[in-house]
């Protein structure tokens, strides 16, 4: 089992993230994922530096963790040759320890382009193209592509990593993991569903990693994690079915105007008792994960947080 730190680019600024990234380390986390927003869920949250000049510099400033992306949409804001092109530097930049990974996106991020926002079962069929192009242009070879959303001329990766460039994809139901699974070598899911799991390993050819995420709130005192949580995290409780479709800031502030600090406390462990944080990680090592990312919640409270409560809490989930 494998405990990760999430680079929550939605609240903490670009240089901040990279400093974070390196205590997380030290702190002794296996690895590192990094969100790839434009936009932040909330106004209180406050950031969305870009991601993939973070994850750079983080890549040159650490040295053992893994890295990855969790997740970009390689689809409406990012045309999917120019992933598999930041995807190959990364790899590169992190010698060896980058895991891309890709997921049918959110209206927050993709939106700011100008065009459409197409349902779910078209935004997975884009995926499978996107990741059908990226993974024939990570085989050094020269592209060209045309299919239902995507084309491709006469391209080619010049600068490509030796040991290649894994790639998880998140899913969410049976057929999303019927669609993805074969083209993918990771799971991503941020719901702890034996049944995804089960499915996953039928479809899927091969071993592979199941790589959940989860938020917690640490702080000294119960109450004040409470209220950060919900002054930052209330949108959490509208699941992604909810969360991928609503377009602005201001719509997830009018979507969560009734969710109560005692709803985001039954969801999201919050205060300093790192048993019961540490507990909330559970149903994810229960329903077959191989690794959990963190998400401790607050621009504010990163650096005490890797300071005091994580490496004892790593202690206590490695105990689980």
């Amino acid at each position: 089992m494998r405990f990760g730190y999430t680079l929550m680019t939605e609240q903490s600024g670009p240089k901040d993230l990279v400093r974070y990234a390196v205590a997380g380390e030290k702190a002794g986390f296996d690895f590192e994922v990094s969100s790839d927003h434009y936009s932040p869920w909330l106004v209180s949250q406050g950031h969305a530096p870009y991601a993939w000049s973070v994850l750079g510099a983080v890549a040159h400033a650490t040295e053992r963790v893994e890295l990855a992306t969790y997740v970009t949409a390689p689809s409406i804001r990012y045309h999917p040759a120019v992933v598999a092109q930041k995807a190959a530097t990364m790899q590169l930049l992190a010698d060896g320890r980058f895991i891309l990974g890709l997921g049918s996106g959110e209206n927050l991020n993709e939106h700011t382009v100008g065009q459409r926002w197409p349902a779910v079962d078209e935004r997975h069929d884009m995926l499978v193209e996107a990741v059908q192009i990226i993974k024939a242009l990570h085989a050094g070879d020269l592209v060209t592509y045309e299919g239902d959303h995507f084309r491709v001329d006469s391209s080619r990766i010049w600068d490509l990593p030796d040991e290649g460039i894994p790639i998880g994809i998140a899913v969410s139901g049976e057929k999303s993991v019927e669609q993805l699974a074969p083209l993918a070598d990771h799971l991503i899911a941020t719901d702890p569903e034996q049944s995804l799991v089960s499915h996953w390993d039928e479809v899927h050819d091969g071993p592979s990693r199941k790589i959940g995420q989860i938020p917690i709130c640490w702080d000294r005192s119960k109450e004040a994690a409470i209220a950060r949580a919900h002054d930052q995290f209330r949108w959490f409780a509208g699941g992604w079915r909810v969360n991928a479709d609503l377009p602005t800031t201001a719509s997830f502030a009018g979507a969560t105007q009734f969710v109560r600090p005692e709803d985001v406390a039954s969801s999201i462990a919050c205060g300093p008792d790192l048993d019961e944080l540490a507990h909330s990680v559970k149903p994810f090592i229960d329903a077959g994960f191989t690794d959990v990312a963190l998400v401790q919640i607050g621009g504010d409270s990163q650096d005490e947080f890797l300071a005091e409560a994580a490496e004892p809490l790593l202690q206590k989930l490695r105990g689980l």
